[in-house]
């Protein structure tokens, strides 16, 4: 079992794929204990992974999934890691859909709001909570129906119980946030950091954005291409709520440039007739229709240059408004997580029938992302800050050859390009000689 959920999770790494794919991309290494696997093996290993455990282990479920064998891994690997000091007062937490190409397990498999742009196939919803040090700590798996204003409560809470957390502050992206969703959170006494829906949220575009006050600055512009995105922050209280406007000017002038530039193609568009219009999303923003014509709506133009370069927070923490701002920045440390789920790790598309299955097959993804991170934090520190494909084409180049040569079968290691050597020495194992002998004939 060990061995071929090992396998599966180094195949997500070197070449990604299906398990499929992982039982014949193994003929051409050296992985220990590994030969007598089988395709089945994958697929029953998958399985356990993705098993729902005895109901007196269900304790601490949110109500859109069991807790299965996953879990306890993640625990343990949770445990493992946990030093007397260590406090998981902030995470970060954010959700994408995964769609499948068949009909995607008995339950998990549903239609549902697809953020990969295919509401013609079933899918499901995988949430990532990561911590502050960019660390994963654990993957949810929903039904793809599951919207997720309806996730962060029962997420915190299940949080809690499986880690044994008695604080937490989560950090979640505008569409986690619902007014109901608050109200929840506050009565449990959880703390937050939420982005806000500038535009659908009432309050906010017309209170809030439009209240007077100065700025404070958090980061200058800077002189280079790797400096901090410019920033300053405001706060605002508005019944009782407390807000953090976040502004960016190097966007903000970005903006205006883009709406100028949609503004001047609209004008020339009108000029040709108003059937050149139907159907742009972009150019209908900034229209509005008097009697049997269009025109432009300058009550609207003015209206998008308020919200130019600027996000809105909530939050119920105490923390000074630029820390609120710099952490909810951090969130794209899981955005990048999905990014790399999807592309690196290729967890899409899913052919798996049932739920046990699906959930295994995601959960590898989950297993190598900290592997990943591992080793980028080990290289690190070694001071060699690298892409990880550039680590894995450098790795895919140490090969060793078996030759014969008189009385002897030698094997000879291909040189190590690039930062091969560096990865060997992060992980801790030893590079192989370059040449060795592994038979020698003894009537030589």
């Amino acid at each position: 079992m060990e061995r071929a959920i090992f396998l599966t999770v180094l195949h997500r790494l070197s070449a990604s794929g299906s398990d499929r794919a992982a039982e014949k991309w193994k003929e051409r290494y050296k992985i220990e204990g590994v030969e007598g696997i089988g395709l089945h093996h994958l697929y029953r290993a998958m399985a356990w992974l993705g098993e729902p455990l005895p109901s007196n282990l269900q304790k601490g479920a949110t109500p859109f999934a069991p807790r299965c064998v996953k879990d306890l891994i993640e625990e343990g690997i949770f445990d493992r890691r946990r030093d007397l000091f260590g406090d998981l007062t902030l995470v970060f937490f954010d959700t994408t859909s995964i769609y499948f190409e068949g009909n995607g397990g008995e339950e998990i498999g549903e239609y549902g709001h697809s953020k990969d742009h295919r509401p013609d196939l079933k899918q499901m919803v995988v949430g990532i909570i990561v911590d502050h040090e960019g660390r994963p700590l654990c993957c949810e798996l929903w039904p793809g129906n599951t919207t997720d204003v309806k996730t962060l409560v029962p997420v915190i809470d299940r949080l809690r119980s499986r880690f044994g957390i008695a604080k937490v502050c989560i950090v979640a992206d505008r569409g986690m946030i619902s007014k109901e969703t608050i109200r929840e959170a506050e009565s449990r006494g959880l703390a937050y950091i939420l982005g806000v829906r500038m535009r659908r949220q009432k309050e906010v575009a017309e209170e809030v954005l439009s209240r007077a006050g100065r700025y404070e600055e958090v980061h200058p512009k800077g002189k280079h291409s790797k400096s901090p995105s410019p920033l300053k922050v405001k706060e605002v209280w508005q019944n009782g709520r407390r807000y953090i406007i976040c502004l960016n000017e190097g966007q903000q002038k970005k903006d205006a440039a883009d709406r100028e530039a949609i503004l001047a193609a609209l004008k020339d568009k009108l000029k040709q007739g108003e059937k050149s219009l139907v159907g742009n999303k972009g150019y209908r923003k900034y229209l509005k229709v008097t009697g049997a014509k269009f025109q432009i709506d300058e009550e609207k133009i003015k209206q998008e240059a308020g919200y130019d370069g600027k996000w809105v927070l909530t939050t119920n923490t105490d923390l000074p408004a630029r820390q609120v701002a710099l952490q909810y920045k951090q969130l794209w440390m899981v955005e990048q997580i999905f990014r790399t789920m999807k592309t690196i790790l290729t967890t899409r598309p899913i052919y798996h029938k049932c739920d046990e299955t699906i959930r295994g097959h995601v959960f590898c993804s989950f297993l190598s992302l900290l592997l990943i991170k591992e080793l980028q934090e080990r290289m690190d520190k070694r001071g060699c800050v690298v892409e990880w494909a550039d680590v894995m084409n450098d790795l895919e180049e140490v090969k060793e050859i078996r030759i014969e040569t008189g009385n002897k079968e030698v094997l000879l290691r291909s040189e190590l390009k690039g930062e091969a050597g560096k990865a060997f020495q992060a992980a801790g194992v030893a590079v192989p000689p370059a040449a060795r002998i592994i038979k020698e004939n003894a009537s030589a």
